[in-house]
């Protein structure tokens, strides 16, 4: 009898090794790719999908020269693919490949040539398309990331375009719309032992309190890994003040922060949380990702 956990699990190391093998190929080709729809004229970022039977038979009226297509083909030899091709060039716009044979029709048609080819398909006769519509995805999200960058999208820009989905809302919510304050706030106060600070942490089940003084001046902060790090190094806690085991100056940010740009400060520092201060250093609130990606309910938009 089949082991179906045994084989999702396959079929996912399958996948993940497809992308994982696509690392070593982001080279000159992959920038030149990411310059032409930078520089491009025409449609530019803005995108419409073309299919190739709809495009032989009239839609190719939406392409100009100065527009740049992106074709998708694994093989590389798609018949009505390619035969679209040969009318894009006579139109003159520049064309970008993603495809799995280097070799192809496909390829040798094509401006640049991204390799999105893989080992094998995570079907079990090696013929549906798995791993390697799992390979160009990737490589995709890679190549619009990237042009995000060059870009300076930003988060106000993801609202523009994203004015009613659930998430482009939360983003442009400010960090006090989904900050948790007052007696919610997992902390206790510079002096208190170490052992009744590890006590309430563990009570909390956040992973973090906060020390402050006693007029909410934020002083520092205890996580778990902290906790673990004194551990592996033998330190004594008995007869320690949290004020001891703390990491001071903890990351903060201010309440009238973006999320979206909140996301960006927690990717950037590889943190989950982020204390919330006044100008005076007062500690106002905190914030966890969980809260910021929606742990359900609703928030209030405030849009400057």
């Amino acid at each position: 009898m089949v082991d179906l956990i045994k084989q999702a699990k396959e079929v996912l190391k399958i996948e993940a090794e497809s992308i994982l093998n696509l690392i070593d190929r982001i080279d000159a080709g992959f920038s030149k790719a990411v310059e032409i729809i930078y520089e491009a004229k025409g449609t530019g970022t803005p995108a419409i999908f073309l299919h190739p039977v709809e495009g032989l038979h009239g839609d190719l009226g939406i392409v100009t020269r100065d527009d740049v297509m992106l074709a998708i083909s694994n093989s590389g030899e798609t018949s009505e693919l390619n035969t679209l091709i040969l009318s894009v060039k006579d139109i003159g716009l520049s064309l970008i490949a993603f495809t799995g044979n280097m070799n192809s029709t496909l390829a040798r048609n094509s401006d640049v040539v991204i390799d999105v080819s893989v080992d094998r398909e995570a079907c079990p006769f090696g013929l549906a398309p798995t791993s390697s519509t799992t390979a160009t995805l990737a490589m995709g999200d890679a190549l619009a990331v990237t042009l995000v960058e060059k870009m300076e999208f930003t988060e106000k820009d993801f609202y523009k375009f994203h004015p009613g989905g659930h998430l482009g809302q939360r983003l442009m919510a400010r960090v006090k719309d989904v900050m948790i304050g007052g007696n919610d706030i997992p902390m206790v106060f510079s002096g208190t032992s170490a052992l009744e600070a590890i006590e309430k942490l563990d009570r909390e089940n956040l992973g973090l309190i906060f020390i402050t003084d006693r007029e909410s001046h934020l002083l520092g902060i205890l996580t778990d890994g902290d906790l673990r790090r004194h551990i592996r190094k033998g330190t004594e806690l008995k007869g320690q003040l949290v004020d001891d085991l703390m990491t001071e100056a903890p990351k903060t940010i201010a309440p009238d922060t973006s999320l979206a740009r909140t996301i960006e400060i927690m990717q950037r520092d590889e943190i989950t949380a982020l204390a919330i201060i006044d100008s005076d250093e007062h500690l106002e609130g905190y914030v966890h990702l969980h809260d910021i990606l929606g742990r359900g309910g609703t928030i209030k938009i405030s849009i400057p």
